[in-house]
């Protein structure tokens, strides 16, 4: 008895685990259309949407690297585009274009086009939170005009312009610094707060050499969840010396003698907090440090000097300050608190921002700032004298 209950224990255990290892919910690569980038523009029709999916061109792609990289006489990439209500009901319409259904777990960009971002986007967003196949991380962007033209836009580097696209944001936000990089989760987190303002990254169509080229331009400004204007890539670094997201850059200067010089950003932290001053009124304090190197300088100048880099950390300090003031004005300008101060000050005042919140609008416009900058110059690269002495 004792050896036939063993037995049977033995039987049921592995009629589970046959259960457990079956593909009972597999899709095959044949019959699925990977979505790379996703374009929302507004439709002809009123309350309508115009919905593009670009999606990976198998065939093509597969023919290239075939031949060394060449490529074959078509695109890696085909557009689906098509009109509708909701996202939803025109995501399943495109069924009627494609052999394939639309897969999103490989989507690597949202592009709002910009009628639709000045109209609101909040009622765009709930397929992309909601379905279990969309990706919380993809990359939300703005477009200067139309996220469908983006989308067509060819790259001579990457086979897929969605793939361009999102390297772009990786790069600008890694070694320039000029527009911050925004994840969907990120984004809508920033539309929940009722005093905060999102923002997210433009792409625009410029003109290249061999053609139309996607370049990123800029960042977007939201006031809800509607854009109300827009930072320059000063005013963006700005930005993001406050929110400590700052990477890397070039900041550029004169030396006494009125030569310019490149610095490059290798290290920096940002970071603000903000008080209630005994009139009531709201204080912030940004506090900033920074690190580069010399990277070039115009002139005959020995920039290895302890005078001459006294002066130039100096004037990165003008620089950043100037940066952040521009970024702090421009907000006030759109009366759109993109930094969180706001959030600052619920957290450490929670009584007294009960009675602030509904004049936070207000009361941003007349904030005080101060700006504490401690930037250094560490190193002159491999050479410690001008290429051209004096």
């Amino acid at each position: 008895m004792r050896i036939c209950g063993r037995l049977l224990k033995v039987v049921v255990c592995i009629l589970l685990i046959l259960g457990f290892c079956g593909c009972w919910d597999s899709r095959e690569l044949n019959k699925l259309a990977i979505v790379m980038g996703m374009g929302i523009d507004r439709g002809d029709d009123p309350g309508t949407l115009q919905f593009t999916a670009q999606v990976i061109n198998v065939g093509e792609i597969r023919t290239a690297g075939e031949n060394g990289g060449g490529g074959g006489q078509g695109k890696g990439y085909v557009n689906f585009e098509d009109t509708g209500n909701t996202v939803f009901s025109t995501i399943r319409d495109i069924t009627n274009q494609s052999s394939r259904k639309l897969y999103f777990a490989h989507n690597q960009i949202l592009i709002f086009g910009r009628s639709v971002a000045e109209e609101g986007v909040t009622k765009y967003l709930d397929f992309f939170l909601r379905d279990p196949e969309t990706r919380l991380n993809v990359y939300i962007l703005v477009a200067q005009d139309s996220a469908r033209d983006v989308l067509n836009v060819e790259s001579n580097i990457e086979n897929i312009p969605a793939q361009n696209i999102k390297s772009m944001v990786e790069e600008e936000s890694a070694f320039t610094s000029q527009t911050i990089a925004v994840r969907l989760y990120e984004f809508k987190d920033s539309l929940l707060v009722k005093t905060k303002a999102a923002v997210a990254p433009i792409v625009e169509i410029s003109q290249g050499s061999d053609g139309n080229i996607s370049k990123i331009n800029g960042t977007a400004v939201f006031k809800g969840d509607k854009l109300v204007g827009t930072l320059n890539k000063t005013e963006g670094r700005g930005l993001l010396w406050v929110l400590g997201k700052v990477k890397s850059g070039i900041i550029e200067a004169r030396t006494p003698q009125g030569s310019l010089v490149s610095m490059e950003t290798v290290r920096a932290d940002g970071k603000f907090s903000s008080e209630i001053t005994d009139d009531g009124k709201v204080k912030v304090t940004i506090s900033i440090r920074e690190e580069g190197n010399l990277g070039e300088q115009e002139g005959p100048e020995n920039l290895s000097d302890l005078s001459e880099v006294a002066y130039l950390e100096q004037q990165k300090n003008n620089v950043i300050k100037s940066e952040v003031m521009a970024a702090i004005r421009k907000a006030q300008e759109l009366d759109a608190d993109v930094f969180g101060f706001g959030e600052s000050i619920h957290h450490k005042y929670p009584k007294e921002w009960a009675a602030m919140e509904d004049n936070w609008d207000e009361l941003f416009q007349q904030i005080e700032v101060e700006v504490k900058v401690d930037a250094k110059l560490r190193l002159t690269g491999r050479i410690s004298v001008p290429a051209v002495p004096e």
